[in-house]
Protein backbone atom coordinates (compact mmCIF):
# COMPACT_ATOMS: atom_id res chain seq x y z
CA UNK A 1 0.00 0.00 0.00
CA UNK A 2 1.06 3.55 -0.16
CA UNK A 3 2.29 5.91 1.78
CA UNK A 4 2.43 9.19 0.74
CA UNK A 5 1.34 12.23 2.63
CA UNK A 6 -2.35 13.93 2.08
CA UNK A 7 -2.39 16.57 0.41
CA UNK A 8 -5.84 16.98 -0.96
CA UNK A 9 -7.20 19.58 2.22
CA UNK A 10 -10.27 21.77 2.73
CA UNK A 11 -10.40 24.68 4.75
CA UNK A 12 -11.77 22.69 7.65
CA UNK A 13 -7.90 20.97 8.29
CA UNK A 14 -9.98 17.76 6.81
CA UNK A 15 -7.12 15.59 4.61
CA UNK A 16 -9.39 13.61 1.66
CA UNK A 17 -7.83 10.21 1.37
CA UNK A 18 -10.64 8.30 -0.43
CA UNK A 19 -11.89 8.32 -3.47
CA UNK A 20 -14.94 7.19 -5.23
CA UNK A 21 -14.82 6.70 -8.56
CA UNK A 22 -18.33 6.20 -11.19
CA UNK A 23 -17.55 4.20 -13.79
CA UNK A 24 -20.54 4.49 -15.68
CA UNK A 25 -24.34 5.67 -15.51
CA UNK A 26 -26.06 2.82 -16.93
CA UNK A 27 -27.29 -0.31 -14.29
CA UNK A 28 -28.98 -3.03 -14.94
CA UNK A 29 -31.60 -2.57 -12.40
CA UNK A 30 -34.37 0.45 -12.03
CA UNK A 31 -34.05 0.95 -8.08
CA UNK A 32 -36.70 4.23 -7.66
CA UNK A 33 -35.06 5.51 -4.94
CA UNK A 34 -32.12 5.83 -7.16
CA UNK A 35 -32.82 5.98 -10.95
CA UNK A 36 -36.11 8.65 -11.30
CA UNK A 37 -39.18 7.40 -12.58
CA UNK A 38 -39.10 8.87 -16.03
CA UNK A 39 -35.52 7.98 -16.69
CA UNK A 40 -32.40 9.52 -16.87
CA UNK A 41 -30.74 11.21 -20.43
CA UNK A 42 -27.74 8.79 -20.32
CA UNK A 43 -23.86 10.09 -20.88
CA UNK A 44 -22.77 10.40 -24.27
CA UNK A 45 -20.00 8.03 -24.86
CA UNK A 46 -17.36 10.78 -25.55
CA UNK A 47 -17.99 12.35 -22.44
CA UNK A 48 -17.28 9.59 -20.34
CA UNK A 49 -13.84 8.96 -19.01
CA UNK A 50 -11.63 5.90 -20.82
CA UNK A 51 -10.42 3.39 -19.33
CA UNK A 52 -6.98 4.76 -19.71
CA UNK A 53 -8.18 8.22 -18.07
CA UNK A 54 -9.73 6.39 -14.75
CA UNK A 55 -6.47 5.05 -14.82
CA UNK A 56 -4.48 8.21 -15.11
CA UNK A 57 -6.49 10.50 -12.79
CA UNK A 58 -6.58 7.46 -10.64
CA UNK A 59 -2.75 8.01 -10.38
CA UNK A 60 -2.82 11.95 -9.79
CA UNK A 61 -5.40 11.26 -7.24
CA UNK A 62 -2.84 8.64 -5.56
CA UNK A 63 -0.32 10.98 -5.74
CA UNK A 64 -1.83 13.66 -3.94
CA UNK A 65 -2.36 10.99 -0.86
CA UNK A 66 -5.54 9.23 -1.80
CA UNK A 67 -4.63 5.68 -0.57
CA UNK A 68 -8.21 4.53 -1.50
CA UNK A 69 -10.76 4.11 -4.39
CA UNK A 70 -14.18 2.75 -4.32
CA UNK A 71 -15.44 1.43 -7.76
CA UNK A 72 -19.00 2.49 -8.39
CA UNK A 73 -21.74 3.12 -11.06
CA UNK A 74 -24.27 3.00 -11.76
CA UNK A 75 -23.49 -0.59 -11.96
CA UNK A 76 -19.62 -0.59 -11.83
CA UNK A 77 -19.41 -4.60 -13.55
CA UNK A 78 -21.38 -3.50 -16.31
CA UNK A 79 -18.49 -1.29 -17.80
CA UNK A 80 -17.01 -2.93 -20.58
CA UNK A 81 -13.44 -4.34 -20.01
CA UNK A 82 -13.86 -3.75 -16.19
CA UNK A 83 -11.03 -6.77 -15.48
CA UNK A 84 -8.46 -5.17 -17.38
CA UNK A 85 -9.50 -1.52 -15.43
CA UNK A 86 -9.48 -3.22 -11.97
CA UNK A 87 -6.17 -4.54 -12.60
CA UNK A 88 -4.18 -2.32 -13.47
CA UNK A 89 -5.75 -0.18 -10.64
CA UNK A 90 -4.75 -2.73 -8.16
CA UNK A 91 -1.47 -1.98 -9.57
CA UNK A 92 -1.73 1.65 -7.84
CA UNK A 93 -0.75 0.12 -4.52
CA UNK A 94 -4.60 1.53 -3.63
CA UNK A 95 -6.72 -0.30 -0.96
CA UNK A 96 -9.89 -0.99 -4.00
CA UNK A 97 -13.08 -1.47 -2.82
CA UNK A 98 -16.66 -2.12 -5.14
CA UNK A 99 -20.52 -1.05 -4.29
CA UNK A 100 -22.12 -3.76 -6.67
CA UNK A 101 -25.95 -4.98 -7.29
CA UNK A 102 -24.34 -8.26 -7.29
CA UNK A 103 -25.86 -9.41 -10.36
CA UNK A 104 -22.54 -10.55 -12.28
CA UNK A 105 -20.54 -10.71 -9.31
CA UNK A 106 -19.47 -14.12 -10.19
CA UNK A 107 -17.74 -13.48 -13.11
CA UNK A 108 -15.07 -11.43 -11.36
CA UNK A 109 -14.65 -13.28 -8.02
CA UNK A 110 -11.45 -14.53 -8.82
CA UNK A 111 -9.67 -11.97 -10.31
CA UNK A 112 -11.09 -10.26 -6.97
CA UNK A 113 -9.26 -13.00 -5.02
CA UNK A 114 -5.92 -12.66 -7.27
CA UNK A 115 -5.01 -8.50 -7.01
CA UNK A 116 -6.84 -8.27 -3.56
CA UNK A 117 -9.91 -6.75 -3.60
CA UNK A 118 -11.57 -8.12 -0.83
CA UNK A 119 -13.97 -5.25 0.48
CA UNK A 120 -17.38 -5.39 -1.57
CA UNK A 121 -20.62 -3.37 -0.97
CA UNK A 122 -23.96 -5.34 -2.15
CA UNK A 123 -26.73 -3.26 -2.82
CA UNK A 124 -29.74 -5.76 -1.84
CA UNK A 125 -32.45 -3.93 -0.30
CA UNK A 126 -34.84 -6.54 0.45
CA UNK A 127 -34.86 -10.47 1.11
CA UNK A 128 -38.03 -11.39 -0.15
CA UNK A 129 -38.08 -11.67 -4.17
CA UNK A 130 -41.69 -10.06 -5.02
CA UNK A 131 -40.34 -7.14 -3.11
CA UNK A 132 -37.07 -7.27 -4.79
CA UNK A 133 -38.88 -7.69 -8.16
CA UNK A 134 -41.11 -4.07 -6.94
CA UNK A 135 -37.95 -2.17 -5.93
CA UNK A 136 -35.49 -2.85 -8.72
CA UNK A 137 -38.10 -3.74 -11.58
CA UNK A 138 -36.16 -6.77 -12.54
CA UNK A 139 -36.30 -10.18 -11.63
CA UNK A 140 -32.75 -10.96 -10.86
CA UNK A 141 -33.16 -11.56 -7.11
CA UNK A 142 -32.54 -15.47 -7.23
CA UNK A 143 -29.30 -14.44 -9.17
CA UNK A 144 -28.15 -11.53 -6.90
CA UNK A 145 -28.39 -14.06 -3.66
CA UNK A 146 -26.37 -16.88 -5.63
CA UNK A 147 -23.49 -14.34 -5.95
CA UNK A 148 -23.58 -12.87 -2.39
CA UNK A 149 -23.77 -16.39 -0.73
CA UNK A 150 -20.53 -17.42 -3.71
CA UNK A 151 -18.75 -13.94 -1.90
CA UNK A 152 -19.22 -15.39 1.42
CA UNK A 153 -17.85 -18.79 0.93
CA UNK A 154 -14.73 -17.25 -0.71
CA UNK A 155 -14.02 -15.21 1.96
CA UNK A 156 -14.44 -12.07 1.07
CA UNK A 157 -15.39 -8.66 3.38
CA UNK A 158 -18.85 -8.31 2.60
CA UNK A 159 -21.77 -5.21 3.60
CA UNK A 160 -24.87 -5.04 2.47
CA UNK A 161 -26.11 -1.96 1.80
CA UNK A 162 -30.35 -1.53 2.73
CA UNK A 163 -32.08 2.04 1.84
CA UNK A 164 -34.52 1.67 4.62
CA UNK A 165 -37.99 2.85 3.16
CA UNK A 166 -41.05 3.20 5.56
CA UNK A 167 -43.70 1.01 4.42
CA UNK A 168 -41.75 -1.21 1.59
CA UNK A 169 -38.70 -2.84 3.62
CA UNK A 170 -38.94 -1.43 7.46
CA UNK A 171 -40.48 -4.62 8.27
CA UNK A 172 -37.21 -6.31 7.62
CA UNK A 173 -34.96 -5.13 9.62
CA UNK A 174 -34.56 -8.32 11.71
CA UNK A 175 -34.76 -10.22 8.70
CA UNK A 176 -31.21 -8.84 8.21
CA UNK A 177 -30.20 -8.95 11.53
CA UNK A 178 -30.79 -12.74 11.82
CA UNK A 179 -28.36 -12.80 8.69
CA UNK A 180 -25.66 -11.80 11.10
CA UNK A 181 -25.91 -14.98 13.74
CA UNK A 182 -23.69 -17.00 11.99
CA UNK A 183 -22.34 -15.33 9.19
CA UNK A 184 -19.48 -12.67 9.37
CA UNK A 185 -21.50 -10.58 6.90
CA UNK A 186 -22.42 -6.57 7.75
CA UNK A 187 -25.77 -4.99 6.87
CA UNK A 188 -25.59 -1.31 6.72
CA UNK A 189 -29.44 0.61 7.03
CA UNK A 190 -28.89 3.76 5.22
CA UNK A 191 -31.28 6.52 5.69
CA UNK A 192 -33.51 7.68 3.03
CA UNK A 193 -31.51 10.43 1.40
CA UNK A 194 -32.91 13.15 -1.61
CA UNK A 195 -31.83 13.17 -5.08
CA UNK A 196 -32.93 14.94 -7.93
CA UNK A 197 -36.44 13.47 -8.92
CA UNK A 198 -36.55 10.93 -6.23
CA UNK A 199 -39.45 11.65 -4.75
CA UNK A 200 -37.88 11.79 -1.42
CA UNK A 201 -40.00 13.06 1.62
CA UNK A 202 -38.74 12.00 5.27
CA UNK A 203 -42.28 10.56 6.87
CA UNK A 204 -40.62 7.45 4.44
CA UNK A 205 -38.01 7.65 6.29
CA UNK A 206 -36.59 5.55 9.47
CA UNK A 207 -34.14 7.02 11.91
CA UNK A 208 -31.30 5.38 13.67
CA UNK A 209 -33.33 6.02 16.68
CA UNK A 210 -35.47 3.70 15.15
CA UNK A 211 -33.71 0.87 13.61
CA UNK A 212 -32.09 0.01 17.11
CA UNK A 213 -35.54 -0.21 19.09
CA UNK A 214 -36.35 -2.47 16.40
CA UNK A 215 -33.27 -4.92 16.78
CA UNK A 216 -32.86 -4.53 20.87
CA UNK A 217 -36.67 -5.60 20.59
CA UNK A 218 -36.79 -9.07 18.66
CA UNK A 219 -32.37 -9.28 20.07
CA UNK A 220 -32.10 -7.85 22.94
CA UNK A 221 -28.52 -6.60 24.08
CA UNK A 222 -26.90 -4.73 21.34
CA UNK A 223 -22.76 -4.09 22.06
CA UNK A 224 -21.71 -0.41 20.42
CA UNK A 225 -18.34 -0.84 18.38
CA UNK A 226 -16.01 1.16 18.15
CA UNK A 227 -16.39 2.93 14.30
CA UNK A 228 -13.24 3.50 12.10
CA UNK A 229 -11.83 6.72 11.38
CA UNK A 230 -13.72 8.42 8.93
CA UNK A 231 -16.31 5.81 9.28
CA UNK A 232 -19.91 6.75 7.58
CA UNK A 233 -21.32 4.61 10.12
CA UNK A 234 -21.92 4.02 13.30
CA UNK A 235 -21.74 0.24 14.26
CA UNK A 236 -23.20 -2.16 16.17
CA UNK A 237 -23.24 -6.04 17.29
CA UNK A 238 -26.18 -7.71 18.51
CA UNK A 239 -24.72 -10.00 21.48
CA UNK A 240 -23.22 -13.50 20.53
CA UNK A 241 -24.00 -12.88 16.76
CA UNK A 242 -20.63 -13.67 14.25
CA UNK A 243 -21.19 -10.54 12.31
CA UNK A 244 -22.18 -6.70 13.18
CA UNK A 245 -24.69 -3.93 11.42
CA UNK A 246 -24.12 -0.44 10.55
CA UNK A 247 -26.17 2.90 10.19
CA UNK A 248 -25.60 5.26 8.08
CA UNK A 249 -27.42 8.32 9.65
CA UNK A 250 -26.93 10.69 6.92
CA UNK A 251 -30.90 12.81 7.85
CA UNK A 252 -30.95 12.13 11.64
CA UNK A 253 -27.06 12.16 12.67
CA UNK A 254 -24.83 13.74 9.97
CA UNK A 255 -21.30 12.54 10.29
CA UNK A 256 -19.44 14.97 8.05
CA UNK A 257 -17.22 16.33 10.78
CA UNK A 258 -14.23 13.80 9.88
CA UNK A 259 -15.08 13.56 6.08
CA UNK A 260 -12.30 12.44 3.74
CA UNK A 261 -14.27 11.52 0.52
CA UNK A 262 -14.12 13.08 -2.66
CA UNK A 263 -16.19 11.80 -5.82
CA UNK A 264 -15.42 11.49 -9.45
CA UNK A 265 -18.35 11.46 -12.03
CA UNK A 266 -18.24 9.02 -15.19
CA UNK A 267 -18.49 12.20 -17.05
CA UNK A 268 -14.89 13.17 -15.14
CA UNK A 269 -16.04 15.85 -12.69
CA UNK A 270 -15.40 16.26 -9.33
CA UNK A 271 -17.42 16.38 -6.60
CA UNK A 272 -16.80 17.35 -3.11
CA UNK A 273 -19.73 15.83 -1.40
CA UNK A 274 -22.62 13.50 -2.48
CA UNK A 275 -25.09 16.42 -1.89
CA UNK A 276 -22.80 18.84 -3.99
CA UNK A 277 -24.42 21.37 -6.74
CA UNK A 278 -21.79 22.45 -8.09
CA UNK A 279 -19.06 20.13 -9.69
CA UNK A 280 -15.53 20.80 -10.93
CA UNK A 281 -14.28 19.38 -14.27
CA UNK A 282 -11.34 17.51 -14.27
CA UNK A 283 -11.54 16.12 -17.69
CA UNK A 284 -11.47 18.48 -20.21
CA UNK A 285 -8.38 19.87 -18.49
CA UNK A 286 -6.87 16.05 -18.40
CA UNK A 287 -7.58 15.47 -22.33
CA UNK A 288 -5.93 19.00 -23.53
CA UNK A 289 -3.04 17.83 -21.47
CA UNK A 290 -3.44 20.40 -18.83
CA UNK A 291 -2.21 19.40 -15.11
CA UNK A 292 -4.82 18.82 -12.83
CA UNK A 293 -3.27 18.54 -9.74
CA UNK A 294 -3.55 22.23 -8.94
CA UNK A 295 -7.71 21.64 -10.03
CA UNK A 296 -7.94 19.29 -7.21
CA UNK A 297 -6.27 20.96 -4.32
CA UNK A 298 -8.53 24.39 -5.37
CA UNK A 299 -11.12 22.75 -5.32
CA UNK A 300 -11.77 20.86 -2.46
CA UNK A 301 -11.35 24.63 -0.61
CA UNK A 302 -14.85 25.15 -1.65
CA UNK A 303 -15.68 22.21 0.37
CA UNK A 304 -18.55 22.85 2.69
CA UNK A 305 -18.79 21.52 6.34
CA UNK A 306 -21.50 19.10 6.52
CA UNK A 307 -23.91 18.00 3.14
CA UNK A 308 -22.86 20.89 0.81
CA UNK A 309 -24.64 23.55 3.49
CA UNK A 310 -27.60 21.63 4.53
CA UNK A 311 -26.47 21.80 7.42
CA UNK A 312 -29.74 22.19 9.65
CA UNK A 313 -32.91 20.69 6.91
CA UNK A 314 -32.32 18.97 3.53
CA UNK A 315 -33.52 21.57 1.56
CA UNK A 316 -35.99 20.48 -2.08
CA UNK A 317 -34.03 23.60 -3.88
CA UNK A 318 -30.93 22.38 -3.34
CA UNK A 319 -31.09 18.57 -3.59
CA UNK A 320 -33.14 19.19 -6.67
CA UNK A 321 -30.60 21.00 -8.62
CA UNK A 322 -28.07 18.00 -7.84
CA UNK A 323 -27.66 15.10 -10.09
CA UNK A 324 -30.14 12.07 -9.19
CA UNK A 325 -28.06 9.27 -7.66
CA UNK A 326 -27.14 7.13 -10.46
CA UNK A 327 -25.31 9.18 -12.12
CA UNK A 328 -23.73 10.68 -9.30
CA UNK A 329 -22.22 7.22 -8.06
CA UNK A 330 -23.62 5.06 -4.99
Amino acid sequence: MIDKKPQIIDNFGRPHTYLRISLTDRCNLRCFYCMPEEGIELMEKPSIMTLEEIIEMTRTFRDLGVDTVRLTGGEPLVRKNFGYLVEELAKLGVTLKLTTNGIVLDKYLELFQKIGLRKINFSLDTLDKAKSIFITKRDYYERIMRNLNMALDMDMDLKINIVLIKGVNDNEINDFIALTKDKKITPKFIEFMPFKGNKWDWSKGVSKEEILKTVSGKFGEIETLDNPKHSTSTNFRVKGHKGSFGIVSTITNPFCDECNRIRLTADGKMKNCLFATSETDLLTPFRNGEPIENIILEAIKSKKHSRDGMDVKMDADHYEQNRSMISIGG
